[in-house]
C-alpha cells in the first residue's frame, strides 16, 4: 500500500490496464497528471496532437486497429469540448476509448470559473458512462470501472472528469491485477433452436455482416458459418474485413452505395441473417421495403437493436463469436447451389467499374491495393473517397478499414491513422481523404512529423465537396451551393512546410510512382491526387428509395 497523489494514481491505474500510449494536449487543470506522466515516459508514450479532436480520433484509431482501449487526455473548458466530436464518433461505432479530462477545483465547480465546463453533462448522450471524481479515494476504483465499461458487452467511450485538487490530493493506492473482460456465454437456448429451424428451412438465405462481427473477433466463426449455410455474404461499411472480400461468396457492400448484386440479392432472398449490424438508414434505404420478401434473423449483443429500425422475425441476443460458435456446432451442412449460382451471375452482370484512362478515386484505391498486396491498414475520411475505398479495396481481415460510419465525421482519418500506426508500427497505414476532409484537421500532419509516425496521406483532390456535389448534381438541379473549393491551397507545399514529404500526382503513372516512393521513405508523406470534380460514386440509391432501385451512370444515360 502506497500513498500517492491523484495524478500518480491515474498513471499507476493506466499501467495496471497495460496502456502503452496516450494521446492528448496539456493545459492548466491537467498539469498535475502531465507532471506525473513525465516521470513515467519510458513506460507510457504520450503523443502530443495539434488539437484535442485529433487526440480523440487517434485514441479511436488506436482502439479500432489494435482491439485495445484507446486513451486520450484533455484539459478543462475548450480542451474538453474539443474532444466531443471524437467521443461521439467512437460512440456511434461502438469503439472502446477512455477520455480523461480535468476540471477546476471542487470548490470552484458550478461558479463559471475560468475554463470550467460541465463536460460530464455535455457528453452524457455520447458515452456509455461518465464519471466526475470529487474524492481522491474513489479515483482508482473509478478508472478500473471505466475500462471495464468501455470493453464490456457492446463497447463504447467512457469519460472520467477529475477536478484539479483531486489530482493533487493524496490517497492510499494498492496495485490490482486486472482480470480480462470476457463476453457472456449466456445465450437463450430457445432462441438458438428457433434460429436453427429458420436457417434450415430457408431456400434463398443471404448473410449481412456488420461491425459487431469485427468487434467480437468472430471472423473465423463467421467464415465457417457462411460456408455451412451456403449463402452469399454482404457487409456494411463497419463490417468490412470480417468476411474476406476475396471469397467467391462475397458480393460487396449493401445499401446506398452498395453493389447491385448485394442490393438485388437481399431484396430477393427469403431469409436475411443479420450478424452484428444495426440497420442504418444508409443500408436499408426505404426501411418498409427493405428485404420485404424475407424473414429476418438478427444476431446482436445489444437487445436494444432488435426491432429498432427494421422489424425482425426472430433474434439471438449475445456475443457474436459465441452465438456463431454454438450454431456452427449444431447446424448441418446446407446446400443452396441454385440460389448461390443466381447471385454469382449477378456478380458477373453488375461489376463495379470506373473510367479507365484517367486518374480517379477508384484507380487510386486499386493501385494502393496492388502495391500493399491487400495487407495495409486503410483509414478514410468521409465522402466519395470513403465509398471508393470500401468498394475497391478487398479487405480480407478485420480491423483493416478504420472509418467513421455512424457519425460520418469529416476530419476523422488523419488522427485515426496516427493512432493506428502508433498501435501497429510494423503495418503500412494509409489515410485516404478528400480535399475537404483533409482541410478539416490537416494540422495533424505536424503531429505525425513531430513523433516520426510514417503514415501515408493520400488526398483525392477534386477541388469540391465531392459527395455533397454529387447530391447537388443528381437531386438539386446542379445548384453547387458552397461546395466548390477551387482556391490557391497547395497541399504539396503545405506538407513540406510541416516537415513531411509532399508529392503531386495528375496521372495514373504519376500516382503509381508516388505511392511506390511513399512506401520506401519511412516518413510522413502527403500525395495530392488531382481528379475530376464530377466523378461520382456508383451505384447509388436515391434517398428514401428501396435498395433494389440502385442505379449507375449507364442507367442514367438510358433515361436520356
Amino acid at each position: 500500500m502506497k500513498t500517492l497523489t491523484g495524478a500518480e494514481i491515474v498513471i499507476e491505474c493506466l499501467k495496471e490496464q497495460e496502456v502503452d500510449t496516450v494521446f492528448g494536449y496539456p493545459g492548466g487543470t491537467i498539469l498535475n497528471i502531465y507532471d506525473a506522466l513525465y516521470k513515467h515516459q519510458n513506460e507510457i508514450t504520450h503523443i502530443l496532437t495539434s488539437h484535442e479532436q485529433g487526440a480523440a480520433h487517434a485514441a479511436d484509431g488506436y482502439a479500432r486497429a489494435t482491439g485495445k482501449v484507446g486513451v486520450c487526455f484533455a484539459t478543462s473548458g475548450p480542451g474538453a469540448t474539443n474532444l466531443v466530436t471524437g467521443i461521439a464518433t467512437a460512440y456511434m461505432d461502438s469503439i472502446p476509448i477512455v477520455a480523461i479530462t480535468c476540471n477546476v477545483g471542487v470548490s470552484l465547480l458550478g461558479k463559471d470559473s475560468f475554463q470550467e465546463i460541465d463536460i460530464a453533462g455535455i457528453t452524457m448522450p455520447i458515452t456509455k458512462h461518465n464519471f466526475i471524481v470529487k474524492d481522491v479515494k474513489d479515483l482508482a476504483e473509478t478508472i478500473r470501472k471505466a475500462f471495464v465499461i468501455a470493453k464490456k458487452d457492446r463497447p463504447g467511450p467512457v469519460l472520467i472528469d477529475i477536478p484539479k485538487d483531486v489530482t493533487a490530493n493524496k490517497a492510499e493506492y494498492k496495485k490490482e491485477a486486472i482480470k480480462p473482460v470476457e463476453p457472456s456465454k449466456d445465450i437463450c437456448e430457445d432462441d438458438i433452436q428457433t434460429a436453427l429451424k429458420i436457417i434450415t428451412k430457408a431456400k434463398k438465405p443471404y448473410i449481412f455482416v456488420g461491425g459487431g462481427a469485427v468487434l467480437s473477433g468472430a471472423s473465423e466463426e463467421l467464415y465457417t458459418f457462411a460456408k455451412k449455410v451456403d449463402a452469399p455474404v454482404t457487409d456494411s461499411l463497419m463490417g468490412k474485413g470480417a468476411f474476406p472480400g476475396t471469397d467467391p461468396l462475397y458480393t460487396g457492400m449493401l445499401g446506398m452505395h452498395g453493389t447491385k448484386t448485394a442490393n438485388y440479392g437481399v431484396s430477393e432472398c427469403d431469409l436475411l441473417i443479420v450478424i452484428g449490424a444495426r440497420f442504418s438508414d444508409r443500408v436499408t434505404g426505404n426501411a418498409r421495403k427493405f428485404a420485404k420478401n424475407a424473414k429476418i434473423l438478427q444476431f446482436d449483443i445489444d437487445a436494444a437493436e432488435m426491432n429498432k429500425n427494421v422489424l425482425i422475425t426472430d433474434g439471438v441476443v449475445g456475443d457474436i463469436k459465441t452465438v456463431l460458435g454454438i450454431l456452427n456446432e449444431r447446424m448441418e451442412q446446407q446446400n443452396h447451389a441454385e440460389w448461390v449460382e443466381k447471385i454469382m451471375d449477378y456478380k458477373k452482370r453488375y461489376p463495379l467499374s470506373y473510367h479507365p484512362d484517367v486518374l480517379t478515386g477508384p484507380y487510386v484505391v486499386e493501385e494502393i491495393y496492388r502495391q500493399t498486396k491487400g495487407d495495409a491498414v486503410i483509414v478514410t475520411e468521409v465522402g466519395q473517397h470513403q465509398m471508393w475505398a470500401a468498394q475497391f479495396y478487398k479487405f480480407t481481415k478485420p480491423r483493416t478499414l478504420l472509418t467513421s460510419g455512424g457519425l460520418g465525421t469529416m476530419g476523422y482519418g488523419l488522427g485515426a491513422s496516427i493512432g493506428a500506426k502508433t498501435g501497429l508500427p510494423d503495418r503500412t497505414v494509409v489515410n485516404i481523404a478528400g480535399d475537404g476532409c483533409f482541410r478539416m484537421n490537416m494540422n495533424e500532419i505536424a503531429t505525425a512529423v513531430r513523433h516520426n509516425i510514417p503514415i501515408i496521406q493520400v488526398v483525392i483532390n477534386n477541388h469540391v465537396l465531392g459527395m455533397v456535389r454529387q447530391w447537388q448534381d443528381l437531386f438539386y438541379g446542379k445548384r453547387y451551393s458552397a461546395t466548390v473549393l477551387n482556391d490557391a491551397v497547395d497541399f504539396v507545399k503545405l506538407a513540406e512546410a510541416m516537415g513531411a514529404e509532399g508529392i503531386r500526382a495528375t496521372t495514373q503513372e504519376e500516382f503509381k510512382e508516388a505511392f511506390e516512393k511513399a512506401l520506401t521513405l519511412n516518413r510522413p508523406v502527403v500525395i495530392d491526387c488531382q481528379v475530376d470534380s464530377d466523378d461520382k460514386v456508383w451505384p447509388m440509391v436515391a434517398p428514401g428509395a428501396p435498395i433494389n432501385e440502385a442505379f449507375d451512370e449507364k442507367d442514367l444515360e438510358k433515361q436520356k
